[in-house]
């Protein structure tokens, strides 16, 4: 049986601004962390306290991401792998085995199975579910200081009606996915 499991998750597909996050999450069994779910079905609050838990309690984690540059280069899906990869590559434990959430699998050295729904089901995809979805709110709550009038803190660069219209009247920026259809039509007009 593997002796370190990792989950592995990632947020930030759909949003026309800002990088794609994935998280791999060794969680230790002889500390458990309680209320792990998908991210999107906690509340705000409940998902930063379980934040610091998961860190304070995991064998390890890991953050990595793909930029929009890379993004609008090789495409979402595999800025989403990528990204993942990175991830599990920068775990200071090394994970003998991964479970990730969805129906994909990014290169890694060690064994991997996908698993649909796996942030619901699964700790340790729920667990990088949440450290992956912090961490890109977090970041996207700064980048909203950078680039105001987008509304980034609210919609999280996510194709609201409000982040539509505020894109029409200020333009692209430099976080904006050049390769997502309503910024490519902007950059067109």
């Amino acid at each position: 049986m593997p002796e370190f499991i990792c989950g592995v998750d990632e947020v930030g597909r759909g949003p026309l601004a800002g990088p794609v996050v994935a998280a791999a999450v060794i969680l230790d069994p002889h500390n458990p962390v309680d209320g792990l779910n998908d991210s999107k079905k906690l509340s705000e609050k409940h998902r930063e306290q379980l934040y610091v838990e998961i860190q304070e309690k995991a064998l390890a984690w890991c953050v990595g991401r793909a930029e929009v540059e890379e993004i609008d280069t090789i495409n979402i899906l595999q800025a989403s792998l990528l990204a993942m990869r990175r991830a599990v590559e920068g775990l200071l434990l090394s994970p003998d085995h991964a479970l990730v959430d969805g129906n994909r699998l990014p290169r890694l050295s060690c064994t991997a199975e996908a698993i649909v729904g796996g942030d619901g089901l699964v700790d340790c995809i729920g667990a990088a579910s949440i450290v992956a979805k912090v961490t890109r709110d977090r970041e996207m709550i700064e980048l909203d200081a950078v680039y105001p009038g987008y509304g980034f803190a609210r919609h999280k660069g996510y194709p609201t009606k409000m982040h539509l219209q505020a894109l029409r009247q200020q333009g692209v920026s430099e976080i904006h996915r050049r390769s997502f259809a309503p910024v490519r039509r902007l950059l067109k007009e």
